[in-house]
């Protein structure tokens, strides 16, 4: 019996993770949960699964929650809030598995002390890597604690590696869907809406993450996770636009075979994958070839979507440039959620933020933190000084 933490566990990732634990009930159990701030989501979450710990964002949300579990009699269980209490979610002694779901850097810091902690992650953050992957990296092959990626492309690619040695890897191909405005014209980029930015064609997602999807800049985030989780520069890590979401990527190799992982576009599988990792479990996930049709592939129009530009850029640079990167996109998707910065303005704040970021490699997580911490304020700045209001836009 697997016991598994899950860090954002009323999120998408964290509610399909737990449908894989009901689906396998004699090989996954609930330890701990980090549900954020929907306590109705959490409430009912815990009478469900009866978890040892869980975990809200603030205290009052924490004291609403405990108060609701007495009402049903249930006292077993330890409501903590905060950074403090996603690290004890994390870490808990009877916690094989992590999970690591919360969207941004709200899960650095318990996603990096259940490394240290020495559980094995199963990593659907990817922000964690873009901001402090030099140090979760190292941290993990000290510890010797495996990294299992749960993002369906690096899935795919840790998949596909299992054909080769690491030596034999030419290159690897992240997919991307294209977003919904793969054959629109840049010059109606401008009068993009939040409800048409919204409209993925392939996946259900978050907010903030199906923006980033729309721009690319996604599809960014995911170089520069690639880079540390297989340690590929970025000159190594190519992106095809595939609209089907069929393939979800793939590895060439020195001898010019490449592989490719297939799967129908349904988060349970990477979940499930990274969960029962070295085995494959038997399950209902099936793909129907019939239906398969035809594949296109096409290269991503760096004009259009410049925020797959700018991941390259930072990937390269690595360090504070990644943090920005990550830091300044979320400001501006912010902006451009609340309505007071247009689509293309996202890129163009992100470019501002990183050409004022001196190139530095924080050591440790509270220079990471800081970095970041620094990064927001300086987007707010550029989003000020190009006249958009910032009273209501997340830091």
């Amino acid at each position: 019996m697997k016991r598994i933490a899950i860090l954002g566990s009323t999120g998408s990732i964290g509610v399909s993770t737990l449908s894989i634990v009901e689906s396998f009930p004699t090989r996954y159990s609930v330890a701990s949960l980090a549900a954020g701030r929907n306590v109705t989501a959490a409430e009912e979450q815990c009478l469900r699964w009866r978890p040892r710990m869980v975990s809200m964002s603030e205290e009052a949300l924490a004291d609403e929650l405990r108060a609701r579990l007495k009402q049903q009699g249930i006292n077993d269980i330890e409501v903590v809030w905060g950074t403090a209490g996603t690290v004890a979610v994390a870490t808990l002694p009877e916690v094989d598995f992590v999970v690591s779901a919360i969207v941004g850097v709200a899960g650095l810091e318990a996603t990096y002390a259940a490394v240290l902690a020495g559980k094995t992650i199963g990593l659907a953050n990817k922000e964690c890597l873009v901001a402090a992957g030099e140090i979760i990296t190292a941290a993990a092959k000290e510890k010797n604690v495996a990294l299992l990626p749960i993002d369906s492309e690096h899935n795919a690619v840790h998949q596909c590696m299992r054909g080769g040695t690491a030596a034999e890897v030419k290159q690897i191909w992240l997919t991307a869907s294209g977003g919904p405005f793969r054959n629109l014209p840049a010059a109606d980029f401008e009068s993009i809406t939040v409800a048409q930015a919204l409209k993925h064609p392939t996946w259900v997602m978050g907010r903030r993450i199906t923006i980033d999807s729309a721009t690319m800049m996604n599809k960014g985030f995911e170089v520069i996770e690639a880079c540390r989780l297989f340690h590929l520069p970025a000159e190594k890590v190519r992106v095809t636009v595939h609209p089907q979401s069929t393939i979800h990527s793939l590895v060439e190799f020195v001898d010019g075979s490449i592989l490719a992982q297939l799967s129908v576009t349904d988060m349970r599988l990477p979940i499930l994958y990274a969960l029962s990792y070295p085995e494959r479990v038997e399950s209902d996930l099936t793909f129907d070839m019939a239906t398969l049709g035809q594949l296109d592939f096409s290269a991503p129009d760096l004009a259009k979507f410049p925020c797959l530009r700018l991941a390259y850029e930072a990937a390269r640079a690595g360090g504070s440039h990644c943090i920005a990167l990550n830091a300044a996109d979320e400001v501006a998707v912010s902006a451009f959620l609340e309505g007071v910065l247009s689509f293309p303005g996202i890129a163009r704040t992100i470019e501002s933020v990183l050409a004022r970021t001196p190139v530095q490699h924080p050591a440790t997580i509270a220079a990471v933190l800081e970095a970041d911490s620094a990064a927001r304020n300086l987007a707010r700045e550029v989003l000020l000084q190009a006249g958009v209001s910032v009273s209501s836009v997340r830091l």
